[in-house]
């Protein structure tokens, strides 16, 4: 049988018309304030900047998916959080904002003692990893979710701040600057539905489940001292929708050489007979964050990024679209 992410029950293409119908009415909210408070950027880019002072805000909530299935499956819930944390930090990133503090939300079909000190523990690892404080949350027992596949679900939101001077948006990409990528620590928290419907099929191992669970990379420490002395002119946390999230950022096209895979996404490509372009548009095929620099400064963001696996992934060009030439496929 040949997989893809819509046969998986994630159509890309339905969810982005839903949300559109959602965008153009909260949109109008954007009027309700000035001074403090009022946006600074659009709707649709990795994470909301607002208006303080000689500050921006930024805002980014999220969610782990349905990796929260792999952990019902396992009984191991201790590093979802990090996944949580991992989520929101890695798209305020994105806009040069530095994290300072994070609220979850947690609802689950009965109170339980047990699995909620894994979780803390977990929120805890990924706050440390991201200097950030656990400032509250929300938790909440909805009965109606028991003898389902999972009985919980997590979402959080991430608070961080940016000097106004130093917002980075894409807005000054231009061709010929260069991107280079962080490495992934696996799948992290997308694409988790398809590699379900096709590695988890009666024959798994743990293994494979351990491998799914791998928590995400949490890229705070290596982008906030890389912004402290590279201009980066973009970044792009590479979570759902892959390599499209490039397109967030210009409408510049890009030119990339993407290095080999890991190995899980080689066993869902090959099992599940799964294009390469469907590959790179669900996955991030390891390579977990981006970030794109002049030319001239390249040199010096491998230095500062050594430690982190970098890898120089191509350049921007004036072309649209997002062309990985070593795989022959343009999207």
């Amino acid at each position: 049988m040949k997989f893809d992410y819509a046969s998986a029950g994630v159509d890309i293409k339905r969810e982005e018309q839903a949300i559109s119908a959602i965008k153009s009415i909260i949109h109008e909210s954007f009027s309700f304030r000035k001074g403090p408070g009022k946006p600074l950027t659009a709707l649709g880019h990795f994470s909301g900047l607002i208006e303080f002072g000689r500050y921006a805000l930024a805002l980014s909530t999220d969610g782990v998916g349905t990796k929260t299935i792999i952990a019902h499956r396992l009984g191991k819930y201790d590093t979802l959080g990090i996944d949580l944390v991992a989520m929101c930090v890695n798209d305020l990133l994105c806009n040069g904002a530095e994290p300072m503090a994070f609220t979850d939300y947690v609802v689950m079909d009965e109170p339980n003692e047990d699995f909620l000190a894994e979780l803390g523990r977990g929120l805890l690892e990924g706050a440390r990893q991201a200097r950030t404080v656990i400032i509250g949350g929300e938790t909440a027992t909805h009965p109606n979710m028991k003898g389902h596949d999972i009985n919980f679900d997590l979402a959080g939101t991430a608070l961080g701040f940016v000097e106004k001077e130093w917002i980075v948006t894409g807005e000054n990409i231009a061709p010929g600057d260069v991107v280079l990528g962080m490495e992934s620590s696996g799948i992290h928290s997308n694409g988790i539905s398809l590699a379900r419907a096709v590695l988890l099929d009666g024959t798994e191992t743990t293994q494979i489940l351990e491998e799914l669970l791998t928590p995400t990379k949490i890229y705070v420490n290596p982008i906030l001292t890389l912004l402290k002395s590279v201009l980066v002119k973009g970044m792009a946390h590479i979570t759902g929708g892959g390599l499209l999230n490039l397109k967030r950022l210009t409408s510049h096209g890009f030119e990339l050489k993407m290095p080999e895979p890991p190995p899980v996404f080689k066993k869902i490509q090959e099992k599940g007979d799964v294009d390469a372009p469907e590959m790179y548009k669900t996955f991030n095929m390891g390579i977990g964050f981006m970030v794109i620099v002049s030319e001239d400064d390249v040199a010096e963001t491998k230095y500062i990024l050594a430690d982190h696996h970098v890898h120089e992934l191509g350049m921007v060009i004036k072309e649209q679209g997002v062309h990985v030439v070593n795989s022959g496929f343009t999207f």
